[in-house]
């Protein structure tokens, strides 16, 4: 097992220096899903939900939440992300919403956290807006499909369902 790079000898938190490693391109795809009732899902992808376009807005949350990323969650790097893609694909045969977060840089390190974190204020945002219609939706299944870029080259998830 690989020891743990946010942690010192003295087991104390730090922010990983990054400094000596190359710039190489990089990217992440992160994924996740919001189960929902059927009406509730009707009422999104029909565009009759009274709050408007929940996908635009929940969209926009999750680039939102890419850009922030850093000021979430303690010791990422602030990172100058070149591309941030977020995509919302209703699959009403399973009554939810798959989220889909691609995030790219030309940088010294990882997306991989950009990625997960625009899939879960989207999703986030998805319940904010549609709750008034069903408390009981459930965000499940966040998790990174694919990095590419760095020293540790291509990884892809075995579970991709």
């Amino acid at each position: 097992m690989s020891k743990l790079t946010h942690l010192d000898d003295k087991g104390q938190a730090h922010m990983v220096d990054v400094g000596a490693k190359a710039n190489t391109e990089r990217s992440a795809t992160a994924q996740g899903y919001i189960r929902m009732s059927q009406e509730c899902l009707a009422m999104i992808t029909t565009g009759t939900h009274k709050k408007g376009d929940v996908f635009a807005v929940a969209r926009i949350a999750g680039i939102q939440a890419a850009k922030k990323c850093s000021d979430l969650i303690p010791l990422c790097h602030p990172l100058l992300l070149t591309s941030i893609k977020v995509t919302l694909d209703p699959e009403p045969e399973h009554s939810r919403v798959r989220i889909e977060a691609t995030c790219k840089l030309a940088g010294q390190t990882g997306v991989e956290m950009e990625a997960l974190t625009a899939c879960s204020v989207a999703a986030l945002t998805l319940y904010d807006m549609c709750k008034a219609v069903d408390k009981g939706m459930v965000i499940e299944r966040v998790q990174l499909l694919e990095k590419l870029g760095g020293k540790s080259g291509h990884w892809q998830s075995s579970d991709q369902s």
